[in-house]
């Protein structure tokens, strides 16, 4: 099998350009990565013939002098992005057999570019889980496996994308980032997750899941490789009214690798009891290599964060009861197999209790609950105060000088396959305890891998930056992926 799967974006880019390369060789190279790869559960539906007329194509506009940046690159897209006439299922068995006749907006801008459509990837079913367990796909597996011989979590909700591009099965993959659905996966893979600013990639054509927390973003090898594929992703879009009607930057252009006089925030709330070690000194070591290169490291307090994930755990089931209404086996997707004598609601009662997993279902009750007559203001209006206060604690952060937040992606390395199944499920929710706060306040944040646990596992830190900053949080990302030169790979066992 050719290594060409192996470059970076940018690296490929610059391949095609000089002609040392053609999108079909690309293209092809993954293909034959992705046929190998049945063991780690990454792609669910592949569509090598559509990939094999779009790398021809991009090849043509190659010759032709009209490339884009992602012009040829080969990408796995993550199995809630819509894509016309292929199976848009988002891990759901309610969405079985859907196959939608439009393009999400992200999808299109990237089809736009010259990009090559690979495939679908797993993921939790409609977004919901930190593991890719809640899948009807079954579990994706860690691209990283030890010499125990457990197979590990590649995260969630986005873990079929990260384990893609953690295997060089694509060059770069989108995913979606609802409470750490994108840095969480991309920290247990050693690969570069990144969250925009709420509205600044449309949601339109991705299937729901929280309405005001979901935000699409790409999982890739480098820090300049989630610059070039942002800056295909992002636009405004006149479809969704939560779509930010600004420019989108050079975001490459912004890697200038200059952070002298940057000023960034060590917020006090985020050292938790049960932080591993490792991770502690990890960050501290990261906030050294800042110091080392120029930039400001000051501690700060965001003293509202120890409410976030209650109020996220409130938040977002709540969005997704009401999301989720809409699959009721009528318009689309399963209808399960009627009685004699069964009416409507029998209908909604069957189709969703088979349609829906355990998780879905558990979070759609507590969201139905919480939005309830009697519990409305005991919960959900009480969560949004929360959330209010959490984004002025980021604001007045800000304010104070404070470029960006710096702080550990994840509490640990990945754990074992089947840890989500056992004991409270409330365990697997704190997870995502580093993460929830940068979803409630809508801003962009971006996971970078910085070393290897005692195990050899990948581990990863987050920094968080300023509203529709993303070309400094890159800057800062990519001095911190320089310094850590992070260059490990999994071991082929697959």
């Amino acid at each position: 099998m050719s290594d060409l799967n192996k470059l970076t974006i940018a690296g490929a880019r610059d391949a095609l350009a000089k002609g040392e390369t053609t999108a079909v060789e690309l293209t092809e190279a993954c293909i034959s990565a992705i046929d190998a790869s049945g063991a780690l559960n990454a792609f669910v539906h592949n569509t090598p013939d559509m990939a094999r007329e779009m790398a021809a194509a991009a090849d043509a506009r190659i010759k032709a002098g009209n490339a884009a940046p992602m012009t040829g690159i080969p990408v796995g897209v993550k199995d809630l992005f819509c894509v016309k006439g292929v199976p848009s299922q988002s891990a759901s068995r309610i969405l079985e057999g859907f196959l939608p006749q439009y393009e999400s907006t992200v999808t299109q801008n990237l089809w736009d570019q010259g990009a090559v459509m690979l495939g679908k990837l797993n993921q939790d079913e409609f977004g919901m889980g930190s593991s890719t367990e809640n899948s009807v796909y079954g579990a994706t597996v860690n691209p990283w496996k030890l010499g125990d011989g457990v197979e590990r979590t590649a995260g969630g909700s986005s873990g079929g994308s990260a384990a893609a591009v953690a295997a060089d099965l694509c060059l770069g993959a989108t995913a979606t980032d609802t409470g750490g659905s994108i840095r969480q996966p991309a920290a247990f893979t050693g690969t570069v997750g990144l969250r925009p600013t709420y509205g600044r990639v449309s949601r339109w054509g991705v299937i729901a899941y929280a309405s005001s927390l979901d935000q699409a973003g790409p999982i890739t090898k480098t820090v300049r490789d989630a610059a070039i594929m942002l800056g295909a992703m992002a636009s405004v879009d006149a479809k969704d009214s939560t779509s930010a009607d600004r420019p989108v930057p050079d975001y490459e252009a912004a890697l200038t690798g200059d952070i002298r006089g940057k000023k960034i925030g060590i917020p006090r709330e985020y050292r938790i009891d049960g932080l591993s070690d490792e991770i502690d000194r990890l960050w501290n070591r990261t906030a050294e290599m800042l110091r080392d290169a120029g930039a400001e490291v000051v501690d700060i307090s965001l003293p509202h964060a120890k409410y976030a994930l209650p109020a996220y755990y409130v938040i977002a089931p709540a969005e997704a009861s009401s999301n989720l209404a809409r699959y009721d086996g009528v318009r689309y997707g399963r209808r399960a197999k009627l009685g004699a004598g069964d009416g409507v609601v029998e209908m909604y009662e069957k189709t969703r209790a088979e349609g829906f997993g355990p998780e879905v279902q558990r979070r759609v009750m507590i969201g139905t609950y919480v939005l309830s007559a009697g519990f409305y203001d005991a919960y959900y209006n009480r969560a949004r105060k929360v959330r209010a206060l959490i984004k002025r604690d980021f604001d007045q952060a800000y304010a104070s000088g404070v470029d960006a937040i710096l702080a550990p992606t994840t509490p640990s390395a990945a754990f074992p396959l089947g840890s989500a199944n056992k004991g409270n499920p409330v365990e697997m929710y704190l997870n995502d305890v580093f993460t929830v706060t940068l979803n409630l306040a809508g801003l962009p944040g971006i996971s970078v891998p910085m070393g290897l646990d005692r195990q050899g596992m990948p581990l990863g830190m987050q920094l968080i930056g300023r509203p529709w900053d993303e070309g400094g949080l890159l800057n800062l990302a990519q001095s911190l992926e320089t310094a850590a030169g992070f260059t490990a790979k999994p071991a082929r066992w697959w």
